[in-house]
Formats: C-alpha cells, sequence, structure tokens
C-alpha cells in the first residue's frame, strides 16, 4: 500500500486541514518557540527561576481552589483532607515563589532521579524488544538518558543551575523547529498546488 493511499484519521485529517489554513501562524509559533528555547539555553538559570516561580504560583491557585471548594461545599469534617491538601499545596506552591534556587534543587533532584530511573527501564525495554528493528535506538535512548541522569545527579545542587533551563530550551528548541518545518512545507505544497487550480 503505498503512503498516500494509507487513509488518514478523522484527527489526523483535522489537524492537516487546520495547518494547511494556518501556515503562517505555525511557522510564527514555531519561530517563537525557537526563540525563547534558545534564550532558555543561553540563560538557564534565569528560565529555572522563572519556570519555578510559575509552578509556585500554579501550585497556589489550585491549593487555594481545593480549599476554598471543601469550605464552600461545607464537607469540612468529611473534607478535612482535601482542606489539608490545598494547604500543603498553597504552602508549597509559596515557598516556591518565595525561595525560588532552592525550589531550583529540589525539582532538579526529582529530575536526576527521573531520568536515572527512565534510562534503566528503556535499558530493559531495549533488551525486551531485541532483534526487532530500532530496539538499538530504545537502547541509546536509554544508555543517553540514564547519563544524563547521572550528571545532574553527580552534579547537584550546582546542576540545578543549568538543567530545568536547558532542558526546557532544547524541548522548545525542538518543538519549535517541528513546527516551522511543517508550516514551510505545507506552504510550499500550497504554493505549488495553486497555479495548477
Amino acid at each position: 500500500m503505498s503512503a498516500e493511499s494509507k487513509p488518514i484519521s478523522t484527527m489526523g485529517r483535522g489537524l492537516l486541514e487546520g495547518l494547511r489554513e494556518n501556515t503562517g501562524w505555525a511557522v510564527g509559533v514555531g519561530s517563537l518557540m525557537l526563540g525563547i528555547g534558545v534564550l532558555s539555553v543561553l540563560a538557564p538559570l534565569t528560565s529555572a527561576v522563572a519556570i519555578t516561580v510559575t509552578v509556585g504560583v500554579l501550585l497556589m491557585i489550585g491549593g487555594a481552589g481545593q480549599i476554598a471548594l471543601a469550605l464552600r461545599a461545607g464537607v469540612l469534617g468529611r473534607g478535612l483532607l482535601l482542606v489539608l491538601t490545598g494547604a500543603v499545596s498553597a504552602l508549597v506552591g509559596l515557598l516556591l515563589v518565595l525561595q525560588p534556587l532552592t525550589g531550583i534543587a529540589t525539582i532538579t533532584l526529582f529530575l536526576a532521579v527521573y531520568f536515572l530511573v527512565s534510562g534503566i527501564l528503556a535499558v530493559i525495554a531495549a533488551f525486551n524488544l531485541r532483534p526487532d528493528a530500532g530496539w538499538l535506538w530504545m537502547l541509546a535512548n536509554g544508555v543517553v538518558t540514564f547519563l544524563l541522569g547521572l550528571l545532574i545527579w553527580r552534579q547537584w545542587p550546582l546542576s540545578g543551575a543549568w538543567a530545568i533551563g536547558v532542558l526546557f530550551g532544547v524541548q522548545l528548541v525542538s518543538s519549535g523547529a517541528a513546527l516551522v518545518v511543517i508550516g514551510t512545507a505545507m506552504r510550499r505544497a500550497l504554493k505549488s498546488v495553486a497555479p495548477a487550480a
């Protein structure tokens, strides 16, 4: 079956049509993401502080919402756990906002553990897939992920100054580049079809 004759899901077709109608937006948003990603990689500590403060504010809002819900529903006795959970969320959020550097160190430690565990699991999964196609890619991904976790762990808490900002920046650069490439390719395809129409 050729690539052209493969059926496209309804969701995939909707996404393609949406991108086709908004190629300029795709390129613009992708370029913006690329720019922010590059800035994040160049100033990782500033980016990490901004991310930590944002997470803190969101935790405060979520915690306050849980407390308000418990009070409004009049379930203070039965909903004490909800109040306590909201209070803890709000308090952790407040601490992240007031002490972002301490928050960065804590988040970085969790990130290191996540990469270490994720890398080990990816290596195990790769050996379970062997000799199927792609198992070497999964193995390489697992090894790289584990080594990145080990690097962050061994440099902790100093790794907090670069890890969060750089990883966030790389993700934004990757996503932004994908949008720019897709938007540009769609624009070219539309221009090549337009004269024939």
